[in-house]
């Protein structure tokens, strides 16, 4: 048996990533968690939770809650948290089956309001918080018992309200159309793969940006083998969603969903003054507040995007579903905060990222989906999704000090 020799040069880059992933661990542990849930799940279902039948249904059925994790990171990331949100979303559903129902609203007059009355629940939510300094957990704990007495009251004597609007139950059934310029073997969606490969060019050009803008100002950045494979890795997985959605109806209406607001808080989180405010506030309330930001109006201003997105959280559930029931909205905010912890947000605060939160989203979602395929029995999958949350937490709190 011969023994490999390893270059210095070999050894050198094993190090540098080996320190990367210490370094980066709470950040890259959902990454290694859900590749290592899709493996499994891929072995034990025999291939059939990576079809593009069980992936787009995976990706739709993550869409409410994802919309929520965005929210919930950004109240963790100002160390609070907001115990009302599914309850809200339940309410909120309910009050736009019933203006569609019952009143005869039409769609484009529902979604405004409802995402309107989502911002004033956040706002009113949030004001015990800011003025009286009240703990989040009790504020947000109160405005959910409302909500959900809200909820209860407005479908009492129906239960369930059936939704027949068409155009307002594609938002979280329907699939963007094909372009049909081209027949593609298997009958595969263009304009999905279009998609993919649109975005694999823009996640190269803004990665490659964004180096060359930290390497202007000195910072450290990844050697350029580890850049390199980091770019073929991401490319890769966007390329094998694409590909995979275009076998089964494409990109759904949802997911567009999803992206948009994944975009717009992205941008607003590390382009804008308010973004770099937000993650002050996170880090030291105190010291924020002595620079001369006003912690008390981004607790209105995170509470109240929060509420927004649990708004579109509700419509999105309840086109899902076809109706709005009473049970509408329960344990969504559970799912919301294990997506965000599992996606990197720290408990302390003034850590964690909006791509992160969704992240964390698909790999609860994933669990969900693999245990069902297996046949596993609820009360074991409530375990386990509670473990993967509590090994979130550990890693966390194992990597803090080096952060």
């Amino acid at each position: 048996m011969t023994e490999e020799r390893i270059t210095p040069g070999k050894s050198k880059k094993s190090s540098a990533l080996l320190e990367l992933l210490r370094k980066n661990i709470s950040q890259y542990f959902m990454f290694i968690a859900l590749i290592g849930i899709m493996v499994i799940f891929t072995i034990t279902t025999k291939g059939v939770f990576i079809s593009s039948r069980n992936i787009s249904n995976l990706l739709n059925q993550m869409g409410y809650i994802a919309v929520l994790a965005v929210g919930m990171t950004l109240v963790i990331i100002i160390r609070h948290i907001d115990l009302s949100v599914g309850y809200l979303a339940g309410f909120l559903g309910a009050f736009s089956a019933i203006a569609l129902t019952f009143w005869g609203w039409p769609v484009y007059a529902v979604l405004p309001v409802v995402l309107i009355l989502g911002v004033i629940s956040g706002l009113l939510t949030s004001t015990p918080i800011a003025k009286l300094g009240v703990p989040a957990f009790v504020s947000t704990m109160a405005a959910g018992l409302i909500f959900r007495g809200a909820l209860l009251l407005v479908t009492m004597g129906t239960g369930t309200i059936i939704i027949r609007d068409r155009l307002y139950n594609a938002i979280g059934n329907g699939f963007i159309p094909d372009l049909k310029l081209f027949v593609l073997p298997g009958n595969r969606h263009f304009l999905t793969l279009l998609i993919g490969l649109i975005f694999i060019i823009l996640y190269i050009v803004n990665a490659v940006k964004s180096r060359n803008k930290k390497l202007s100002y000195k910072f450290d950045v990844l050697s350029p083998s580890l850049f390199v494979m980091q770019l073929v890795l991401v490319s890769v997985i966007i390329g094998y969603i694409a590909w995979t959605l275009s076998g089964y109806n494409g990109i759904s209406w949802s997911l567009v969903i999803v992206l948009l607001v994944v975009g717009i808080f992205q941008f607003i989180t590390t382009k804008t003054p308010l973004g770099r405010h937000i993650y002050a506030v996170g880090g030291n309330p105190e010291a924020a507040e002595l620079s001369g930001i006003s912690v008390s109006k981004i607790t209105y201003i995170v509470f109240g995007a929060m509420g927004l997105l649990s708004a579109l959280s509700g419509i999105m559930y309840a086109s899902r579903l076809h109706s709005a029931t009473t049970t509408a909205g329960l344990g969504f905010e559970t799912d919301a905060i294990a997506a965000a912890f599992v996606g990197g947000v720290s408990a302390a605060g003034g850590v964690g990222t909006i791509t992160g939160s969704i992240v964390g989203a698909l790999v609860m979602m994933s669990l969900t989906s693999g245990m069902n395929l297996m046949g596993i029995d609820i009360s074991l999958q409530y375990i386990v999704r509670g473990a993967v949350l509590v090994l979130a937490v550990v890693v966390d709190r194992a990597t803090r000090k080096n952060r």
